[in-house]
């Protein structure tokens, strides 16, 4: 996918399409020296990395706050928070536990001007009241509910970009949690899915 064919996938304007661009610049730059996300997935990024995070705003169209959880190289919470930016009241939370990570983080919220908060934390240690948690290639999915469960347990849903094996990692999550979940097919991979976690609680 070009940025061109992005564009038009998704009615980026042209701003949100200029902030993208020196994101990837800024990735780019990054990645040589820290491994932020895959170098090969980089030729790739307006569907591998954009599109796949953009999909999101269209599970939850309502949401102004988010929480993106073990951020990494801000995906999805960077794509996210340039697509809300300007949104009276839009905040994302970039958080990762990763001092290094988060560095780079703020220099990307710094240069971008966005509407986002980077905490240097564990993600089950900071939650705050948002209306939606998102998380990428975070953690399996029994681990990935136990960060995102005080999140939800303070009253949001959950959005999580999972790969071939969602169906699975949910079954193995039910051994411990009590999980209403519904999986819809993701639209930069069909071999992906999007996990939308509405409540959540230990099982007994």
């Amino acid at each position: 996918m070009t940025p061109e064919q992005f564009q038009a996938a998704t009615g980026a304007a042209p701003g949100q399409m200029a902030d993208l661009q020196a994101y990837v610049d800024l990735l780019t730059e990054a990645n040589a020296v820290m491994n932020l996300v895959g170098p090969a997935t980089l030729p790739e990024f307006w569907t591998r990395h954009a599109l796949d995070s953009w999909q999101l705003l269209g599970h939850a169209p309502e949401a102004i706050t988010w929480a993106d959880l073990g951020a990494g190289a801000g995906l999805p919470g960077v794509v996210l928070a340039i697509f809300l930016k300007g949104r009276p009241g839009a905040r994302v939370w970039l958080v990762d536990s990763l001092t290094k990570r988060c560095r780079f983080l703020q220099q990307v919220v710094d240069a971008l001007d966005l509407p986002a908060t980077v905490v240097n934390d564990r993600a089950e240690a900071c939650a705050r009241p948002v209306q939606m948690v998102a998380a990428r290639a975070c953690a399996p999915m029994d681990r990935l509910l136990g960060y995102a469960q005080p999140w939800l347990s303070a009253g949001a849903q959950a959005l999580f970009l999972k790969g071939e094996k969602a169906e699975a990692e949910l079954k193995q999550a039910a051994k411990s949690w009590k999980v209403s979940a519904e999986l819809s097919p993701s639209i930069s991979d069909p071999r992906g899915r999007v996990v939308r976690v509405r409540s959540l609680a230990r099982a007994r």
